[in-house]
This record gives C-alpha cells, sequence and structure tokens, in this order.
C-alpha cells in the first residue's frame, strides 16, 4: 500500500557509514556511483535533492591506514578533516560522470541555536536547490564535538539530517542504514523480531524496542534514528529508514513502495 499519497517534490537522503565503506574498512565505490546514479535521476525527474552523508571518518580511516577509530577528540577530528576532504572528491568526481553539479557546506550547531546562521544557511541550500545543484552535507568535525566519542554523545547525523529536513521544510527524509528498517528487537540476535512498516508514533515502548550502537566506522544506532524520526514528526513530515546496502532502492521509496520503515502520522 502507498502510504506517502504523492510522490514528494523535496527530498533529504541521509547515507549512513555502513553504505559508503566495506566492513573490512575500504571504501564501497560501487555503491557511491549507484548513489550518485540514482540521485542524478532523481534531480533529472524535476525531485530537489539534499544529501546529508556520513563518513568522513571511516574514509578517514582508510587513507591512513588505520584500523581502529582513535579515541582523542583531536585525533578523530584529524580523521575526519583527511576523510572529509577524500571523501568529497570521490562525490563531486562520482556525480561529475553523471553531469551533476553539487556542493558541500558543512555545519555546526549553531545552525540551530543563533538564529542568523540558521537564515544564513537555508537561503544557501534554497539557492543551491533553485541552481539544480545536490548539497552535500556533513557535520563539521573539525571544529564540532558532539558527534565524535565526547562524553554528551549529543549529536550525529541522524539528527543533522533531520534538522536539514526540518529547517528546508522537505517532504520526506530517506535514511539508509545497515538493517532492513525498524524491528520489534535486534534481528541479528532474535529471529522472531518483527519488522515494523509503519509507525505513526514514537513513545517510550518504541524506545525500549531500539538496542545496540552503530558500528566501528560510524557513531549512531537505532536510538538516534528514532530521535531524527521524532522530531521529523514533530514537523508534520515524514521519514523513511532503509537498508542502504543498494541505494537505487531510493527511487522506489520516492515512488511510495512498501520500503523498511516509514515513520508517518496517519493523515486524517
Amino acid at each position: 500500500m502507498n502510504i506517502i499519497r504523492q510522490e514528494p517534490k523535496r527530498i533529504v537522503v541521509k547515507v549512513g557509514t555502513s553504505t559508503l565503506i566495506h566492513p573490512n574498512g575500504d571504501i564501497n565505490l560501487t555503491s557511491i556511483d549507484e548513489l550518485a546514479l540514482t540521485l542524478t535521476d532523481l534531480q533529472n525527474r524535476g525531485k530537489e535533492v539534499i544529501l546529508v552523508s556520513s563518513g568522513a571518518i571511516g574514509v578517514g580511516l582508510n587513507t591512513l591506514n588505520l584500523f581502529q577509530r582513535p579515541t582523542s577528540i583531536p585525533a578523530q577530528q584529524a580523521v575526519a578533516a583527511v576523510g572529509q576532504t577524500e571523501l568529497i572528491g570521490i562525490y563531486s568526481q562520482r556525480f561529475q560522470t553523471y553531469n551533476q553539479k553539487t556542493a558541500q557546506v558543512l555545519m555546526t550547531r549553531d545552525i540551530v541555536d543563533y538564529p542568523q546562521s540558521r537564515f544564513n544557511v537555508v537561503n544557501t541550500l534554497e539557492e543551491l536547490l533553485n541552481m539544480k545543484i545536490i548539497p552535500i552535507i556533513n557535520e563539521n568535525d573539525t571544529v564540532a564535538i558532539d558527534e565524535l566519542d565526547h562524553l554528551t554523545k549529543f549529536g550525529d547525523n541522524d539528527q543533522l539530517s533531520a534538522i536539514v529536513s526540518n529547517l528546508t521544510h522537505s517532504e520526506l527524509l530517506i535514511m539508509l542504514s545497515d538493517v532492513d528498517g525498524f524491528y520489534s528487537d535486534n534481528p541479528m540476535k532474535n529471529k522472531q523480531a518483527k519488522l515494523h512498516r509503519h509507525i505513526t508514533q514514537i513513545d517510550g515502548t518504541i524506545f525500549l524496542q531500539a538496542k545496540g550502537s552503530g558500528s566501528q566506522w560510524g557513531t549512531g544506532g537505532m536510538t538516534s534514528k528514532l530521535k531524527a524520526a521524532k522530531q521529523v514528526l514533530k514537523t508534520d513530515g515524514a521519514m523513511v529508514l532503509a537498508n542502504g546496502k543498494h541505494p537505487h532502492i531510493i527511487s522506489d521509496i520516492v515512488k511510495g513502495k512498501e520500503i523498511g520503515t516509514l515513520f508517518k502520522e496517519v493523515s486524517s
């Protein structure tokens, strides 16, 4: 059943590190190419697309031939700086193959805390979309510590994607992860876990079903994704959580096919 009644015009796509990095730590070039092709095709169909991408630290680890994430904040920020340069270069090269222009936008927490910063970011994104350019957004890890292994653990790119979706009044946030959607329990440990196809509200019971953390390459977990979905629902938006192994499913999600878990209130 198509619960999304009409195709969205403006879409935010968030890709997790697991979509961009193989389990062995190498860069998944096939996945990145498929993502570039799919988003370019959506753009050619008249959609407005924003990409929120994780992966800076994962790519940085690969570039520097490191096999595990460093523990200190300065080391993580240094790895992120190296990885962000490499990652945006790969994105630029793959999108250019399909004649699609992109722009890098690095954000920090002040886009929420300060009205002028929020105003400037929104204007920049709107202008890029008007120019048919796909913004590629990431948190500025070299100056922000919310997303890194800081004790507060305040934010990550799951939260950032929800913020961007709300700021730009996007009709749909598509969050690609390493799971098929939101389950009643951890499907890797409980074979009886059931996939939720449609969630209309997020309460304590739903949060209790979120277990586990992200991979060694990323920072997010299921709780983080639920928090992002809750932000989206507050503004009457919609979010789909799906497996990012094959990014071409983005097109099917936009068409309203039942893939992953849809977070959306029931329309009256």
